[in-house]
């Protein structure tokens, strides 16, 4: 029998997988955490946030993995962070990955493959890129010139890029915790590349792509140096400026 004020065993597995939801999208919106970072967020004990992490490992859904660390690297262990796995970033939102994919191929084979397909395929995603990124444009030239990356940020995580923008030593970093064609983009790095061309041009400065979702890191991460050109509109520079890298992850 039942004890008075026990709850239905299935209510308990829902609220446990609500919970266990809540890690994921905490781990999708902030990118690669730690047992810490997990609970202060969402108001667990570590214990709790652990015992959710063993779950999500056992169901392919994250994966621990070494902290990433940029610039110097401190004394001690690095600290063990939780990331989502290509698995686990299926479970949201990236369900048009086969037809973007298969829309690329085509484009590739139309423009008889080898150099001149993948030019194509950098072509259509520079225009992608100009197009989506009209709202991102009007963000950027509306904010202060030291407001940019954060307005920036903003516009990408309306489109489900899940951004942020915090302060380096030597300048900015813009992190996009989430890629709704990262599937697409691990086959076509054309499109990261596109993307950080547009950064460039929309910031008026050399910007470097750092890591990548599609190369397998947790976090799309581009550095923004300090002390850019930014005042004013935003100025235009060669595809060049940031191609070199872009996509490719040379960290």
């Amino acid at each position: 029998m039942k004890n008075a004020g026990e709850a239905p065993q299935e209510e308990l597995a829902t609220g446990e997988r609500s919970t266990r939801n809540r890690v994921a999208r905490s781990i999708l919106d902030h990118g690669p955490s730690t047992v810490s970072d997990l609970a202060g967020r969402l108001g667990l004990t570590q214990a709790a946030v652990r015992r959710h992490l063993d779950s999500l490992v056992a169901d392919n859904v994250v994966e621990p993995r070494e902290q990433r660390v940029y610039g110097a690297r401190t004394r001690g262990r690095p600290a063990k962070v939780f990331a989502l796995t290509d698995c686990g970033r299926d479970a949201f939102d990236q369900s048009y990955d086969t037809l973007a994919v298969d829309a690329l191929r085509w484009i590739e084979r139309s423009a008889g493959g080898g150099a001149a397909g993948e030019a194509a395929v950098a072509a259509f995603a520079r225009d992608r890129i100009e197009t989506q990124g009209e709202n991102y444009r009007a963000a950027v030239e509306a904010a202060a010139p030291e407001d940019r990356a954060e307005a920036l940020a903003k516009a990408l995580s309306a489109d489900g890029y899940a951004a942020t923008a915090r302060t380096a030593p030597v300048g900015e970093q813009l992190c996009q915790h989430h890629c709704p064609v990262a599937h697409a983009a691990e086959k076509y790095p054309q499109l990261c590349e596109a993307e950080t061309e547009f950064f460039s041009k929309l910031l008026g400065t050399h910007v470097q792509r750092l890591a990548t979702i599609a190369h397998g890191d947790g976090v799309c991460t581009t550095f923004i140096p300090r002390g850019s050109p930014r005042s004013g509109a935003a100025q235009t520079t060669t595809p060049s400026a940031s191609a070199s890298t872009a996509g490719r992850n040379p960290a």
